[in-house]
């Protein structure tokens, strides 16, 4: 069986399809006091903002499958390491419509992440991602992504 290949180019006039992709952020377990409409209502927010605003450090960018639909996105951020201020690039969002799951979007979208650092001289790539989320844990740790940080939360009350 043959590899799919996707176009991955940067987003235009997506932001319909990639704003409608935003419940798959949250299609998992939550952790405790995390409420999927803030999620939601969150992601939103920054994404139509970055849309919008097309800030320098952001580059969002879609695959698209043979047909030329899109099947997935993903939103890169060039930020600077905490602890020697070098250059990374931190995949802020990445989400593939459930129809195209399971048929190498996410990793294709991951690949253009990794050649995207290094064309632009990054020293990691990097990603945040909610610990119930295990489709995109599994994703990432077969692309090659080890645990860096772990965030820890405790809610005040």
């Amino acid at each position: 069986m043959s590899e799919t290949t996707y176009l991955i180019r940067l987003a235009e006039d997506d932001d319909d399809f990639i704003l409608g992709l935003i419940p798959r952020f949250v299609d998992f377990p939550l952790p405790n006091g995390r409420r999927r409409n803030e999620c939601i209502e969150g992601i939103r927010a920054d994404l139509v903002r970055h849309l919008d605003e097309q800030p320098p450090n952001s580059f969002i960018f879609v695959a698209e499958d043979e047909d030329a639909e899109p099947v997935g996105f993903i939103h890169l951020q060039k930020t600077q390491d905490f602890f020697n201020h070098r250059t990374n690039c931190h995949v802020s969002d990445l989400a593939v419509a459930e129809e195209a799951e399971g048929t190498g979007v996410g990793k294709a979208l991951l690949d253009h992440a990794y050649t995207w650092a290094r064309e632009h001289k990054c020293q990691y790539v990097t990603i945040a991602v909610f610990p119930g989320n295990e489709r995109a844990r599994k994703t990432y740790e077969a692309a090659g992504y080890d645990l860096d940080l772990c965030r820890m939360a405790k809610a005040v009350k």
